[in-house]
């Protein structure tokens, strides 16, 4: 967690220093940003970069990055006890890519008008990874209670619907936030596919899926095996039986 946190903060810096006192093209900054029609034309790699950018220049720069960490810094720690480091990061990175590939297929497949008014020129920051680890960490702590905003107290299920309530009504009143107006809700979805209850959903769905798999090739296997044939004990029923010679079988098909 502390690792992910670090690379957060050092790569807002480098963009930051290299924009605001290096002269750096501002296209630098972009270029790492989501846009639909530029992953359209061939770079995906945006869906990947995304993530990793927050707003490194102007008002409200500083509170991007800082809310970021404070949400990593006071949710994480705990899924990262009860999950280990490796599942918490491979976590954080799939609810991004989730949440802002849900972006993208939003902006691409609804209709224009409806994607003008739900889509961002561009879209970046770990919002959508914090809005799945809110979900994660709800269903995860049933009963428990986290400080919102750092002073309130609040139950895990009235983060869940805290979170779900702030994100349709930024639809509502025709917010843009950075990060895309659909991203919250591929990340929520992502929340509780990967880390809704042991196992969580996506996990129990797979073992489903590969169980059935595993069946169906069982059942073809014992339809291609030969049939076995029982042969009779080597004596006869009955007081006074007298034992029956029997040849052995010329293979193993045959069970006695």
């Amino acid at each position: 967690l502390l690792g992910l946190m670090a690379t957060l903060l050092a790569v807002w810096v480098a963009l930051a220093v290299a924009l605001n006192f290096g002269g750096a093209d501002p296209r630098l900054f972009t270029s790492l940003t989501g846009n639909s029609a530029a992953i359209r034309s061939g770079e995906v790699w945006r869906l990947f970069t995304a993530p990793f950018v927050h707003l490194p220049s102007g008002q409200g720069s500083v509170e991007h990055i800082l809310f970021a960490l404070l949400g990593l810094y006071f949710l994480a720690p705990a899924l990262e006890a009860r999950w280990g480091g490796k599942r918490l990061v491979g976590f954080l990175l799939a609810a991004a890519e989730v949440g802002f590939l849900a972006q993208f297929l939003a902006e691409s497949l609804l209709p224009r008008s409806l994607a003008a008014a739900l889509g961002n020129d561009s879209w970046f920051g770990f919002y959508g990874a914090l809005d799945a680890l809110a979900i994660a960490w709800a269903l995860s702590h049933r009963g428990a209670q986290v400080r919102l905003f750092f002073a309130l107290p609040v139950s895990a299920e009235a983060l869940v619907a805290f979170v779900v309530g702030i994100n349709v009504l930024r639809i509502v009143g025709a917010a843009h936030p950075l990060e895309g107006v659909v991203t919250p809700f591929g990340g929520m979805l992502a929340g509780w596919a990967f880390g809704g209850g042991s196992p969580p959903p996506a996990r129990r769905l797979w073992l489903a899926v590969r169980y059935a798999w595993l069946e169906r090739r069982a059942a073809r296997a014992r339809a291609a095996r030969p049939d076995l044939r029982v042969l009779p004990g080597g004596h006869d029923v009955g007081p006074g039986a007298r034992p029956r010679s029997r040849k052995k079988p010329s293979d193993d098909r045959f069970l006695n």
